[in-house]
């Protein structure tokens, strides 16, 4: 049996069938894990006593049949994203300035999930903080892509995304500020779904952009994140942000999936001329060959199911990674402004105070704990995007960038707004290039910036969106003369992966996971 491949329905049909119990699987998925993750990085580490001891629960229910059949998550491992709290493990957020915290609480998502018997494996690496496009930003290791090791997974649930492409967890959770889950999905080869804002409960979620975060599934198939997002959905009192009203994922029937109505935005696919943009942004935002040849191919595949496409137009897409990139700095200040040493991080040793009063004296001392531990507990682009954000919310620029940068996030939602009156879901592209070469952009935060593009939008909308594999045509070994340094054990394949993105109008998940199920089926 290649228990790397299952998916959560196999799975569920193999552990009812006594194929394998829970305790069985668990032990084979994290010895794999011990031995593979050496190469690929994708755990920041293992949660095998608590992994082993829900094992063992989930065989006494099974012999006693005290479970529901129905709950498709049942004894199933999963790996989670390391800013997701589980009571009593730890959580870094990938940053050296949480290295000692533990969780004193369950996430809302964690908890749902316990319920219905999911597995724990262990927490996955991410940029610090989830800020980042590469998992490069780490503190502690830099994730490789389980298709090519000398590219970068994505970001910034790359570990997540690396974790489920290498079989070493069936499903993930990760999180969504402006495209974490999507894009590191795209990059590997694997499914993301980014949920609509309010969807799925944040709390527990240690945050970044409060009103960008969303909480999703990373998975091997569409219907695999279908499943994960109806455990994890719905209102939660702890979160004032979750709403109170049900998004809908039954599987939609052929008929039904042809009356849908796809539009693509011409801003997206002019070879990604976003018009209005300054040269250096269109010089760095043009859609990779082998992505357009992709897109071509997934429409015509789409085309074939009969669905109706539409050109519509976005005309502030343009905008939204200039607005997006005042919004997210400014609110991640101030989420991280609790980061002082007091309470959530080490304080550091061999501190001198100044000699002087007693109040000068504590002064000083208080002083110094805040400069070292927010000095050598962030990194370099935690770094960047706080004194970014301290900027744009300080006195005499608040109105001229802040207060601005809202307004036009309005107007990326009409947009939005006026183009779901024309059409049922949008296609677009998920990144503009497969995934790049570790090291190749982490010294030019511009164009890491941009490789997210085409999912900052739907973010700054509060809209649903999944990334799908496409057929594999970024066949880059035909113009290297270095053949790629892939994974022993990852999937054989002469091409790097390429997502394309469905997004959805609000609590709409049922359609974009309806064309995604019936894109796959295609594929088979």
């Amino acid at each position: 049996m290649d228990f790397k491949n299952l998916t959560i329905k196999k799975f569920h049909e193999g552990l009812l069938n006594k194929e394998f119990s829970a305790f069985e699987i668990t032990k084979k998925f994290l010895d794999y894990i011990k031995e593979k993750d050496q190469e690929i990085g994708a755990y920041l580490y293992l949660m095998e006593d608590l992994a082993l001891s829900q094992a063992n629960q989930i065989d006494i229910k099974i012999a006693s049949q005290n479970f529901k059949i129905s709950d498709y998550l049942f004894g199933v491992p999963l790996a989670v994203k390391d800013n997701i709290l589980i009571e009593g493990e730890p959580t870094t957020a990938g940053s050296r300035i949480l290295e000692n915290y533990r969780a004193s609480y369950d996430a809302t998502v964690i908890k749902k999930l316990k319920e219905v018997g999911a597995i724990f494996l262990g927490k996955t690496n991410l940029d610090e903080f989830a800020m980042g496009s590469s998992t490069e930003n780490s503190a502690f290791k830099i994730t490789k892509n389980p298709c090519d090791l000398e590219r970068v997974p994505g970001g910034s649930s790359g570990g997540s995304a690396a974790a489920v492409a290498a079989g070493m967890a069936v499903a993930a959770l990760g999180s969504d500020t402006g495209g974490s889950i999507r894009q590191p999905a795209s990059f590997c080869g694997v499914v993301g779904l980014k949920p609509t804002y309010g969807a799925v409960s944040r709390y527990g979620l240690i945050a970044m952009a409060s009103s960008l975060d969303q909480i999703g599934p990373i998975t091997k198939t569409v219907e695999d994140a279908r499943i994960l997002f109806e455990n994890i959905k719905g209102k939660d009192e702890l979160d004032a942000t979750s709403i109170n009203l049900q998004p809908t994922t039954n599987n939609l029937q052929l008929e039904n999936i042809r009356k849908l109505k796809i539009g693509l935005p011409k801003e997206y696919f002019l070879n990604a001329d976003l018009r209005g943009l300054d040269a250096d942004l269109r010089r760095n935002s043009g859609l990779d060959k082998e992505v357009e040849k992709a897109m071509e191919e997934t429409i015509k595949l789409l085309k074939s199911l009969k669905i109706e496409f539409k050109e519509i137009s976005l005309p502030h897409t343009k905008y939204a990674l200039s607005c997006y990139y005042i919004i997210m700095p400014a609110e991640a200040s101030a989420n991280l402004a609790r980061y002082d040493g007091i309470r959530y991080a080490r304080i550091p040793r061999g501190s001198q105070t100044k000699r002087g009063s007693l109040a000068d004296q504590r002064k000083s001392a208080l002083e110094e704990i805040y400069f070292r531990q927010r000095g050598e507990g962030f990194g370099p682009e935690v770094k960047r995007r706080i004194i970014l954000g301290t900027f744009v919310l300080s006195a005499g620029y608040y109105d001229a960038y802040y207060a601005k940068a809202q307004k036009v996030r309005r107007l990326i939602k009409d947009d939005f707004d006026k183009a779901f009156e024309k059409v049922d879901v949008i296609l677009t592209p998920v990144s503009p290039t497969p995934a790049f070469k570790i090291g190749e952009k982490i010294d030019d935060p511009l164009s890491m910036y941009l490789s997210d593009i085409f999912t900052i939008p739907v973010n700054l909308a509060g809209l649903p969106a999944i990334s799908i594999p496409t057929r594999n045509y970024a066949d880059y070994t035909q113009n290297n003369t270095e053949s790629p340094r892939r994974s022993a054990f990852s999937p054989r394949r002469s091409a790097l992966p390429i997502g394309f993105q469905l997004i959805g109008k609000p609590f709409h998940e049922a359609d974009i996971l309806g064309i995604g199920e019936y894109y796959e089926k295609l594929q088979c």
